[in-house]
């Protein structure tokens, strides 16, 4: 396979997880946050402040609806540069050894996060043997350990990607969210 094959093909890669991320975040996103905020109005101001009978397994319900949309935001997060990085010996240093830096803390980057993937996958397994449930509506973790699982080992393709293109170009094209969305 040539080159330049290889490189167009990553290029329409990065685009397709580009265009995932972005859909999956607007609808899962938007909908886990919607009946975050619809639930916790209705939970709260109608039937325990009104009413006065709280809906039971509310707060176990919302938890697991703040666990997905964290799930859902860290490789979005990753893709866009929103993460932290502290960049202040990177003006100092050479121009190769910055980039080699980059590199090698990105490959321990996505070593730890496939790491920490295969881990939490492994616990998602092990979630209902050991009883890992919420407190009263004794919802299992297995679903969102594996949701987890899955965000964390994305953002580590992304780390694996973000490499290529420090190796192509000396540079991260990041994703921008201000960008159209078709």
């Amino acid at each position: 396979m040539s080159d330049t094959l290889f490189s167009r093909m990553m290029l329409i890669s990065i685009s397709a997880l580009d265009h995932f991320l972005k859909w999956t975040a607007l609808i899962c996103g938007g909908a886990t946050l919607t009946f975050m905020t619809g639930f916790s109005v209705w939970n709260v101001l109608i039937m325990r402040k009104a009413m006065n009978a709280p809906i039971t397994g509310a707060e176990d319900l919302l938890l697991l609806a703040l666990v997905t949309m964290v799930a859902l935001s860290i490789p979005l997060g990753a893709r866009t540069g929103a993460h932290v990085e502290i960049e202040i010996l990177e003006p100092s240093m050479s121009a190769l050894f910055a980039k080699w830096s980059m590199i090698f803390i990105k490959s321990l980057g996505a070593s730890m996060l496939g790491f920490m993937g295969w881990r939490l996958w492994h616990a998602g397994g092990m979630a209902s043997k050991f009883g890992e449930t919420t407190q009263q509506l004794l919802i299992s973790f297995e679903p969102f350990y594996y949701l987890l699982s899955v965000s964390i080992l994305i953002y580590a393709l992304v780390l694996v990607l973000d490499i290529w293109q420090i190796l192509q170009s000396q540079k991260v094209n990041q994703l921008q969210i201000g960008e159209k969305l078709l």
